[in-house]
């Protein structure tokens, strides 16, 4: 659907939702997702 990998789009979508705009959720959805651009390395 909408060329976008589901696990990739279900798994940034589960990370960003709580910090995610209310008003904004309609950015997540898989037809306007867009798979992010920036690595934020992780500290271990």
């Amino acid at each position: 659907m909408s060329d976008v990998d589901p696990q990739a789009w279900l798994a940034d979508t589960l990370a960003r939702i709580a910090e995610h705009p209310a008003l904004r959720l309609d950015e997540l959805l898989p037809w306007n997702w867009k798979k992010p651009t920036t690595n934020i390395a992780v500290a271990a």
